[in-house]
């Protein structure tokens, strides 16, 4: 057929379910949606790049006849400092071996030991919870369900395209939708970075799982795709979100600089990793007295404090009294990763340093998964659940992703299919190619250092001052570019860790306290009554 008979694409592209990400939450629910639904699987870069396949620990859950769901809740609770949702918390916990057993149907080839699950501890944790496969968890969870996805009927892939924004009712008809409750979710708009054209899609249902904004932050574990994309999509479309300014700085980054953002897992601690300083001197029990267990945030900030004090690049994790086959077996890819580096963790301690690590805010969601918007979902680390609370506990996340992913997908499952509706074409008729690309570099390298600054693990009322200052030059030059100029990836992506930017300062401006991930030298003391920060459009 030649070229010129080949009819042009619809319009719009319709599905039952469009889901937005391809991590764990997002492969779950398109898995258990594909026996019924017609679904969609939008992804910015390839299906393997996001921060699912970079988690090394594991998966939280009671197995063990020594431990409890009760003790999991407790232990959830106390990690969170008190503004954990209790009912989210019990929900989850109590939903968790269900999801590994999932997991473990697909092929996940979790880590046994004498025919049963090996359970590994980890910081926070009162007891041995932690299923995994050897140190590299997420990815091998995260290939096993891509093979499946792709295999699966009914779900078509679409990598290389970024979500531009959510299309509403309210958008499409402004007077029409002034009762509370009307606005709903229709479809989305999405950059094709192959034929650099925005694509429709409409569907009765939208699953955003589009993961956290680590990269807001200049040092972070999380992956270049790690740009509040869902979280700011929503915002603007008039959902709520809550509690940004706990972000959760992993404690042990590898330093050093050939890694990019290699993470040394919680699980080198909770089997007997020690913290020291470059003399040899260890620190952690002068700060906690779980020393190397307490919770990150507390980890974090007492690494933070030895390098100010002592004017330190880094601190150093010592894991070397180990036998070698102990550490091959259990961090085989960190073994290697250091190896290659020229670090023997056999014999020598590791350099780390704290990181951006995950959002424990996000959009505001309930127990089915369902935003403010008709029609809209958030799930996985784009979401606040209630689950995480001020801090997460070790290895809660990615039960989280697969709990409520099963949430959402029975909720739409119980929906009846509505019919397709054409939506309007992204109209850039209007704009230019931009030709100073410069300006977008530029401003994401200083949205980046000044947020590691300003709004990092210590905060003080001045520093969130001038970061609010920052953010809002920046909003006004990229509210001109966005405007009048063709959008690109790395427009959309600096739009986006601008609005997260502004949601994180927003938030950490308005707590009056310390709480959890949230450390104000100007408000040191801790409120007898936990609050949720709630952010309204």
């Amino acid at each position: 057929m030649n070229a010129q008979n080949v009819p042009p694409p619809p319009s719009t592209l319709h599905f039952d379910v469009l889901i937005v990400g391809s991590g764990l939450a997002g492969l779950n629910a398109a898995l258990l949606l594909a026996p019924t639904r017609r679904v969609a699987v939008i992804t910015k870069r390839a299906m393997k790049e996001g921060s699912s396949g970079l988690a090394q620990g594991g998966i939280a859950a009671v197995w063990d006849k020594n431990d409890s769901f009760q003790a999991h809740v407790d232990d959830t609770l106390v990690a969170g400092a008190g503004l954990c949702d209790v009912a989210a918390t019990r929900f989850v916990v109590e939903q968790a071996p269900q999801a590994i057993a999932w997991l473990q149907t697909m092929g996940v080839p979790f880590s046994e030991e004498n025919g049963r699950l090996h359970l590994t501890r980890e910081g926070g944790h009162s007891a041995r919870r932690i299923a995994h496969v050897t140190d590299a968890t997420g990815a091998a969870v995260q290939d096993t369900l891509i093979e499946r996805v792709r295999r699966t009927p009914n779900i078509t892939l679409f990598e290389n395209h970024t979500l531009v924004d959510l299309i509403t009712s309210a958008k499409l008809d402004p007077l029409g939708n002034r009762q509370a409750g009307a606005n709903q979710c229709l479809g989305l708009y999405a950059l094709d970075d192959v034929t650099d054209e925005v694509i429709t899609f409409e569907a009765q249902h939208t699953i955003l799982a589009t993961g956290g904004a680590g990269k807001v932050y200049l040092y972070t574990t999380n992956p270049d795709t790690a740009t509040g994309d869902g979280i700011a999509a929503a915002w603007r479309a008039g959902c709520r979100v809550q509690n940004m300014e706990f972000i959760q700085f992993h404690p042990t980054c590898l330093y050093h600089p050939h890694a990019k953002s290699f993470l040394i897992s919680e699980a080198v601690r909770g089997e007997g990793g020690r913290l020291l300083l470059p003399d040899g001197t260890r620190f952690m029990p002068q700060h906690d007295a779980r020393a190397e267990l307490a919770p990150r945030d507390i980890v974090a900030r007492a690494i933070d404090f030895e390098m100010k004090k002592g004017g330190f690049d880094c601190v150093y994790l010592d894991i070397s009294h180990q036998p070698l086959a102990f550490l091959k077996e259990h961090f085989p890819n960190i073994y290697a990763r250091c190896l290659e580096l020229g670090i023997d963790i056999s014999k020598q301690p590791i350099p780390v340093v704290p990181a951006a690590h995950y959002t424990c805010g996000g959009v505001l969601a309930d127990l089915d998964g369902r935003a403010d918007l008709g029609g809209l979902y958030a799930i996985g680390e784009t979401a606040c659940s209630g689950l995480h609370g001020a801090n997460r506990l070790a290895s809660n996340s990615l039960v989280e992703c697969m709990v409520f992913a099963r949430a959402a997908t029975q909720v739409i499952d119980q929906t009846p299919v509505a019919k397709p509706r054409e939506l309007p074409a992204w109209d850039d008729s209007r704009v230019s190619d931009a030709d100073e690309a410069v300006v977008i570099s530029h401003n994401w390298d200083e949205l980046r250092r000044f947020m590691w600054d300003y709004v990092g693990i210590v905060r003080t009322n001045k520093r969130l001052e001038r970061a609010a200052h920052r953010i809002a030059l920046l909003q006004g030059e990229i509210h001109e570019f966005y405007a009048a100029f063709h959008v690109t990836r790395d427009l959309l992506e600096l739009r986006n860790l601008v609005q997260v930017a502004d949601l994180i300062v927003r938030s950490a401006q308005s707590r009056h306290e310390s709480r959890g991930l949230h450390f104000s030298r100007d408000y040191p003391q801790t409120d007898t009554v936990a609050k949720p920060t709630t952010l309204v459009p």
